[in-house]
């Protein structure tokens, strides 16, 4: 028997061996579709005046034929060969204007046939908004008027817009500058035609190199000369009119940056040798200052290939890192440099430091700033005042300084230091205005900043706005949201002498529509839009904010959905779901905090299970469930007793409320969620089922780290087996439906994960179900594809839950 045993489980995972289904797409339940099929609201942006709202409409899903597209995966990208963008890119279909005083909306004319609009950029003077748009055989820059509401077509579609953005404007608001595809450029490879010249060859010089796992990576001498294709450009500086003039011959343009002032242009170009084992991001660079006519004035940065990295978070690469223009002067450029060698564990009393470097860049950087942990940002005022940020992994810790980026000798004040994971203490985020050269920098009026916070409080959510005094360092409470059975979201300070914010107003069964609030006034409100909800079925669905304790005493908390019409007085026992996603922390404090508001209005997606309320099931949507390592203590060390608790601790919450059969239980999740979900059903009874997509399920894959883990395999090894459910499959009894995506995207979770854990699965004996869905990434997108998971999960629960 036992040489039988091994003979079975050779087949399966020698030859795969599973059965397969060629199952054609299936559409949900009607009450399901219902809620997937709706016209999804426009988005919007305003102009800083804000004389003028932006309102951009997508489509609410892609097609299959959308995803079925030709793509290459090189260096980190995914692009399409033929039209030269990104093959992940959500187009805009459709683009109106609308006066903020006025409620008409204005529908631009001229645009392109079929749009496929992505890369909207306003002008400078934001009377110009410069767009992109995908045709058939390639992408072509368009400028809209806002005062005509028209839009006109610059450029030929031979854009490069393989690398991100691909136009940046002049400060002359009548000039942008452009990626385009060379002239002569080379036709792309084919290496499934194209005999090899020899074998592929990787050398270990011996030198410590700990990666973790990347998606699309170069693989051979064809995949880089193609990545050299694809990534080449020529800069046109192109004028409204349409005119061309050549502004730099072709190279591997990685970006283009104006100064404030528009004299300088700092340009960034990928460099040789690439890599195949990191993407490009660490590939050499180069970085060359440029007058506005293309004239070299100065290489400011040179940076080498970064294949090996010190370990851990906070580690970093030596020389210049982050360098950009400062938002406050004309042309200043700033740029930051590792003192402790970019090693985590070197012991020092400062961890980086910032320079800057004035225009014409004829003298040396001088220092402005040396922070204790590891650089975290600026935010510019005015050449004595600047707001900058520090932080560290290990301890959570965060910290905020007020400097004086003139006088270095100043010792910063520390004005905030907490522990970033504590959403409590969270003191909100400085307000920004558009200066002179229409960058934004920090919002002053008579020594003043301003901070608008999240108000996350134990008792519920209460966002603020503070003024913050520069002399003496303290804040004074200027508005309190109060509302009680609404959500408010403070945006931005509009007019800091009437006191005229602009604000997001929502509840749980309202469509979050935008306002205009008078904190001077009594808070009068004046509404800005009117969008109608799409899910009128689920307005009167019962909604609530849970809190609960786990049995160490841990705060937790989710979003408990009712069906509608549910007798809470009969309570009738109905099955429950879990939909949730493991986070780490450093403390239990911090771990049971509640960031959940009740007033959120209620948007379904294909991510979560609130669908599932429209059919009879009570849900538990965001579950809290938090893995504390505190001190010495790592969270993984404790991973799968932690998830159990956290799990029963949500069972017994709402079981104690009466409302459900607690032998009827299922949990699911997404990515980690997914690998919570398989670990639950492995080391576990409470369910009766779960649900798993995307997941990772074997920690050997992901040996050098993963999630918030910074030990490697070889250091921790008895965590991340005990942590895989791959290890443990034997053990696993429970139904289980595995969903991956075909061409998952993301570091870690190959799809050969989920498939390889269902070979194991099948072979042990387990009841799973394995769901590969063709052409999709690690979030989905196809409107078939997501019609047809939800209907597998509906069939799947009604199977395994509910009868």
């Amino acid at each position: 028997m036992k040489i039988n045993g091994y003979i079975i489980l050779f087949l399966c995972f020698g030859f795969t061996a599973f059965a397969q289904e060629n199952l054609s797409y299936q559409k949900p339940s009607k009450s399901i579709l219902d809620l997937v099929d709706y016209e999804r609201a426009p988005s919007v942006s305003m102009d800083t005046k804000k004389e003028y709202m932006l309102l951009t409409y997508r489509n609410t899903y892609k097609s299959l034929d959308d995803l079925n597209q030709d793509e290459m995966r090189l260096g980190g990208l995914r692009i399409n060969p033929t039209t030269n963008i990104s093959s992940t890119v959500t187009y805009t279909n459709n683009i109106k204007l609308r006066k903020i005083k006025d409620k008409n909306e204005i529908q631009v004319s001229g645009l392109p046939a079929n749009p496929q609009i992505s890369n909207i950029s306003w002008s400078p003077s934001e009377k110009k908004i410069a767009f992109s748009n995908t045709t058939n055989s390639g992408v072509a820059l368009w400028v809209i008027d806002i005062a005509s509401a028209k839009a006109t077509q610059l450029t030929e579609d031979n854009v490069n817009a393989n690398l991100g953005n691909p136009f940046s404007w002049y400060s002359d608001n009548e000039n942008i500058l452009v990626k385009m595809l060379p002239k002569n450029r080379a036709a792309l490879l084919n290496d499934k035609k194209d005999l090899p010249t020899g074998p592929i060859v990787s050398n270990a010089s011996g030198s410590i190199s700990q990666n973790r796992t990347y998606q699309d990576l170069l693989k051979n001498k064809t995949d880089e000369a193609n990545f050299e294709n694809i990534v080449t450009a020529e800069l046109y500086k192109v004028s409204l009119n349409g005119t061309k003039t050549l502004f730099k011959s072709a190279d591997m343009y990685a970006g283009e940056n104006f100064s404030p002032d528009g004299n300088y242009l700092m340009i960034s170009t990928i460099q040789k040798p690439f890599s195949y084992i990191v993407p490009l991001n660490r590939f050499p660079s180069k970085t060359v200052i440029y007058d506005k006519n293309g004239n070299e004035i100065k290489v400011v940065n040179e940076v080498a290939l970064n294949e090996i990295m010190p370990k851990g978070f906070m580690a970093t690469r030596t020389g210049k890192r982050n360098m950009n223009w400062r938002n406050d002067e004309a042309a200043t450029l700033y740029f930051v440099e590792a003192l402790d060698g970019g090693n985590p564990e070197n012991k020092v009393d400062f961890r980086d430091q910032v320079s800057q470097w004035k225009a014409p860049f004829d003298k040396n950087p001088t220092l402005i700033l040396k922070t204790k942990q590891r650089y975290g940002g600026i935010i510019w005022g005015n050449e004595n005042t600047a707001i900058a940020f520090d932080q560290w992994y290990d301890t959570r810790n965060t910290k905020t300084y007020l400097f004086n980026p003139s006088d270095a000798t100043q010792t910063p004040k520390v004005i905030s230091d907490r522990n970033s994971q504590d959403i409590y203490s969270d003191p909100g985020n400085f307000e920004t205005i558009k200066n002179a050269y229409g960058k934004q920098v920090l919002a002053m009026e008579n020594n003043n900043l301003y901070l608008l916070g999240s108000g996350f409080t134990k008792s519920g959510q209460f966002p603020f706005i503070d003024e913050f005094n520069l002399k003496s360092l303290k804040t004074n409470r200027l508005y309190t949201s109060t509302f009680k059975d609404k959500k408010e979201d403070l945006l931005s300070i509009e007019d800091y002498k009437k006191g005229e914010v602009l604000v997001r107003i929502q509840s749980k069964n309202e469509y979050p529509n935008y306002y205009f609030r008078n904190i001077k006034k009594k808070g009068q409100l004046t509404p800005i839009t009117t969008f109608k909800s799409p899910f009128e079925s689920i307005k009167n669905v019962y909604k609530e904010v849970i809190k609960y304790k786990r049995k160490d005493g841990v705060e937790l908390s989710g979003t408990l959905y009712l069906p509608a019409g549910y007798d809470k007085v009969k309570k009738e026992k109905l099955p429950l779901l879990i939909w949730a996603y493991p986070a780490e922390f450093k403390d239990r404090n911090s771990a049971g905090q509640s960031d959940q508001n009740p007033n959120e209005f209620t948007f379904p997606s294909y991510g979560s299970f609130v669908y599932w309320v429209t059919k009879g099931y009570v849900v538990l949507d965001d579950a809290a469930f938090p893995i504390i390592g505190e001190g010495t203590t790592e969270p993984n060390d404790n991973f799968i007793t932690q998830l159990v608790d956290n799990a029963e601790a949500a069972i017994n919450a709402v079981d104690a409320l009466g409302y459900i059969n607690r032998k009827k239980v299922a949990v699911g999740g997404h990515s980690y969620g997914a690998f919570m979900t398989a670990n639950l059903l492995t080391h576990s009874d409470l369910f009766a089922c779960g649900i798993a997509r995307s997941g990772a399920y074997n920690r050997t894959l992901t040996p050098f780290g993963f999630q918030s883990e910074q030990r490697n395999y070889w250091e921790a090894p008895e965590v991340y087996n005990a942590m895989s459910p791959f290890m443990n499959a034997k053990k696993m009894k429970t139904p289980m439906l595995l969903v991956h995506g075909e061409a998952d995207n993301n570091p870690g979770t190959f799809t050969l994960q989920t498939e390889r854990y269902f070979q194991a699965l099948k072979g042990l004996g387990a009841p799973a179900r394995m769901v590969i869905l063709p052409k999709e990434s690690h979030g989905y997108a196809a409107k078939e594809n997501i019609l047809h998971l939800l209907w597998e999960q509906d069939q799947f629960l009604e199977k395994h839950l509910k009868n």
